[in-house]
């Protein structure tokens, strides 16, 4: 027999756990007299009420939570490491040697920030989790604003991200069959066609899919996906560096690119890839929510060593790969990135199968990256499904769910090929508030610092900022969509 303190929870907290913030709650002292921790004294919920702890017992997301710093580390370079991080080289092209590096340095220590932010606010009140970004984000800022400010930045880097992994990986594998078919085989007459190839994709991450009910569940997918995202990136400036520079490489920039609007909109460009680069914000708390978590080992410990062990990691990757691509390539990288630089300047002296290693490399990082980023959806699905009929997804269920979200992301691939040229307009509306602003105005709202204290203006002041940045990315990629146009090529991939 003993006792212990639990909330009380009034019947409305049960209804919509994800959607509805925690409120204070009374506490009340209740004597457990049995061995299996059923209290005394509480009642069941109500017929026809589902119970959060049973809810969250279904959903993707918090089924399992046996996670362990480990899986956390492999599960942050999965999500953590992207194709974004070619275009770096892009960016240090327009900013320069030291503005480069500083804006780089910067966004990390920046992105770094946000990230403890949202570990620390994971368990904003002893007993209660935040496992999902949305439900933090009503939790801080109230139901309507909460939901506005949070539901279209989610849904974009959940759903988003997966198409953009299907267009990468398209194309990487239509790549990798043109170096293997050479110009002139027989088997180069059997090339597929855009659609095709993002077919496949979809085929294959879809089958892996079915494989892993849940978050923790993918632990071995995300190993796959940190071994190839660090090969590909390590493999690229490595090879950049005993390839030697092209003749003619230039550092410098021209007064046309550095003067007036065409430089400010270039300088600001760069910005926008730099912030781009670091990316997974928005599963942070997921993340967080597969580790076990107790009054004496609270979970935010066993996440902070993760996120420090991955970030050290994506620092190796991140930095080489912009200073080397820079150095190597100079104002001569193409706006592709430093892998087109790479094919372009060094593919004729370089092995195909070296290359075509690369691509594979690539492919295979998207293929798993597509498992981690779809999760959030899956489970939002999952939650429509169970609020509703008040139990678990059946199995045929939740893979018609996973069937169902593969094709409408698949269909938007086809619709939407040029959605990359997009990236910078929809990231600067989506992407770079999720991770640079909200956490700082969510510490403020959910911690209440002492107002003028020295959290209370680092947190404002840092999160002002993000929205000014913000504000100016949108602004410059609207000026560069006007200045070069958009290829549209609706359903032509």
């Amino acid at each position: 027999m003993g006792e212990v303190v639990v909330p009380i929870e009034d019947n409305s907290k049960h209804v919509l756990p994800l959607y509805l913030p925690p409120r204070p709650v009374p506490f009340q002292i209740i004597t457990i007299k049995d061995t299996s921790g059923a209290a005394a004294g509480v009642s069941p919920p109500p017929q026809g009420v589902v119970n959060l702890s049973d809810l969250e017992s279904w959903l993707p997301l918090t089924e399992s939570r046996n996670g362990s710093t480990f899986s956390s580390i492999l599960h942050l370079l999965c999500s953590g490491i992207g194709f974004q991080v070619l275009f770096l080289p892009v960016a240090f092209a327009s900013l320069g040697w030291a503005w480069g590096i500083i804006c780089l340095s910067i966004a990390f220590m920046w992105q770094l920030y946000t990230t403890w932010l949202l570990v620390n606010l994971h368990e904003p009140v002893p007993g209660i989790r935040c496992s999902r970004f949305v439900r933090m984000s009503i939790l801080a800022f109230g139901p309507k604003l909460g939901k506005l400010l949070a539901i279209f930045p989610v849904m974009y880097l959940s759903g988003g991200s997966c198409v953009m992994l299907i267009i990468t990986a398209g194309s990487s594998m239509e790549q990798l069959f043109n170096i293997i078919c050479e110009e002139g085989t027989m088997c180069r007459s059997m090339s597929l066609s855009g659609t095709q190839w993002f077919l496949i994709f979809t085929c294959i991450a879809l089958i892996i899919a079915q494989l892993f009910p849940n978050l923790n569940s993918i632990a071995r997918v995300s190993l796959t996906g940190a071994i190839t995202s660090i090969g590909y990136c390590t493999m690229i400036w490595v090879l950049s560096i005993s390839k030697g520079r092209p003749n003619n490489v230039s550092y410098g920039i021209t007064v046309a690119d550095r003067t007036g609007m065409t430089g400010f909109g270039n300088v600001l460009n760069a910005i926008g890839i730099i912030m781009l680069a670091f990316r997974g914000h928005n599963l942070i708390l997921e993340i967080q929510g597969t580790l076990p978590s107790d009054s004496k080992h609270p979970s935010r410990k066993s996440m902070w060593r993760g996120v420090m062990v991955s970030y050290v990691i994506i620092a190796m990757c991140l930095f080489p790969l912009a200073i080397v691509g820079f150095w190597a390539y100079g104002n001569k990288i193409p706006e592709e990135g430093i892998l087109t630089a790479f094919t372009k300047f060094h593919g004729q002296d370089t092995s195909k199968y070296v290359i075509g290693l690369i691509y594979i490399w690539l492919t295979i990082s998207c293929i798993t990256s597509y498992q981690i980023y779809a999760m959030p959806a899956f489970d939002n699905l999952e939650f429509i499904y169970a609020s509703s009929k008040k139990r678990r997804c059946p199995g045929w269920v939740r893979a018609g769910i996973r069937l169902f979200f593969g094709g409408v992301t698949f269909f938007i691939a086809v619709a939407f090929p040029f959605l990359g040229k997009l990236a910078p307009l929809i990231g600067g509306i989506a992407a770079v508030p999720l991770t640079f602003v909200y956490p700082c105005f969510m510490w403020i709202s959910i911690r209440k610092p002492r107002p003028k204290g020295a959290m209370w203006s680092l947190n404002l002041g840092v999160g002002s900022i993000g929205i000014i940045l913000s504000l100016l990315l949108i602004v410059a990629a609207v000026w560069k969509l006007d200045d070069k146009g958009l290829n549209a090529n609706f359903f032509r991939p």
